[in-house]
Formats: C-alpha cells, structure tokens, sequence
C-alpha cells in the first residue's frame, strides 16, 4: 500500500490531489485543449464532466434576467454568465448561467470569485440538466449561502426561487409562472424580477 506522502504530485504532466485523482484546475486545463462543440457549456459536477447545450431559449431567458439586473444595479455591476466558480463538495467546478457578484468583491489570483462573493444565482434547465440544478447544484449553493437562487424551467413554464440559506439548506421556497413578478426586495438582490416575456420551449 502507498502512504499519501509517497505519491507523485504529478503523472504525466497532470497535477494529482491527495487522492491520486487529478485536480480540478487540471481537468479545466485539459478541458480547455480538447475540442469542446461550439455552442455548450462544460462543467464538473462531484467530479464528473458535463456538457450542455445553450439554447436561443436559454439565452432569451438569461438576457431579459440580465438586464433586469443591470437595470437595477448598472452596467458597470459584476455579472457573470458561464463563468467558472469552484464550489464545496467533492470537485465542483460550476459555470452558472448568470450570477451576480457581491459589490466590492475580489477575485482570487487566478482571477475567479469565490462561492461567497455571489448573491445571486439563475440556472436555466436544459432537459439533461435539471437532476444537477435541483440536486448538486442546490445543495453547493445552499451551502455557500447564495443568498437567491433561481431555478427556471422553460419546460414548464416556471421559476422556482430558493431564498434565506441557513445551515446547508433554503428556509424559504418560492414558484412562480412565467409572466408573474419575483418579489426579492427582502433579499440581497434587493429588487422585484419580472418573468414577463420569458420564452418557453
């Protein structure tokens, strides 16, 4: 048997945990060589690859959430969409769909927020991706503390919106229609999201 102190950093050139697993930024590096389809977003979720495609669907939803967003805290606000955030758990590196940004913030010295730097969180399902956005990803962002967390489903025609996180889980629990209005002015986010105009598919 090998004890923990005996093994490589690296094998192959590829950077290894504790474990002898690969780490997460070298499966990102390695991700990043190989000839991800245009037009998908690629994430690690509990150590696993995941790829999804964006939708005209998906991105009509996330720009209208988007620009509520801008509207409220302006331009010049730290939104991302699909940018990597590392997360607790076991290897979870997420690309939200769109997430807002604490004001003040700092990112890291490899130029990434940290999971309690984001107050606010949207996932739009895709059909492969709503055991994730309702599973892994709720509990990651519950015990992160993202203040909102909004899951929306096009599939069905509604959000459902996780607020006020307390000890690894929501304590409130909202769904909503599309074209009813998302009260979030108790929250950090601080505004009334509308849904009007959200496209189904």
């Amino acid at each position: 048997m090998t004890a923990i102190d005996d093994m490589p950093d690296t094998i192959g050139g590829i950077k290894m945990s504790h474990s002898g697993a690969p780490s997460l930024d070298d499966l990102f590096e390695r991700l990043e060589r190989m000839p991800v389809p245009e037009g998908y977003k690629v994430e690690i979720i509990e150590g696993t690859v995941h790829m999804s495609p964006q939708r005209r669907t998906h991105w009509k939803i996330i720009r209208k959430i988007l620009r509520q967003l801008e509207d409220h805290f302006g331009v010049d606000a730290e939104i991302d969409s699909d940018v990597r955030v590392d997360f607790p758990g076991y290897m979870n590196g997420f690309a939200p769909d769109l997430c807002k940004v604490v004001e003040g913030a700092t990112p890291d010295s490899k130029g990434r927020f940290a999971p309690k730097d984001l107050e606010f969180v949207a996932e739009v399902i895709s059909k492969g991706t709503a055991a994730h956005d309702y599973g892994e990803k709720l509990r990651a962002y519950a015990e992160s503390e993202v203040p909102v967390y909004m899951i929306v489903d096009p599939y069905v025609g509604k959000c459902r919106v996780y607020t006020h996180p307390k000890e690894h889980a929501y304590r409130s629990e909202l769904t909503v229609a599309f074209g009813e209005s998302v009260d979030l002015r108790d929250t950090a986010v601080g505004l009334v999201l509308s849904t009007e105009g959200f496209p189904r598919d």
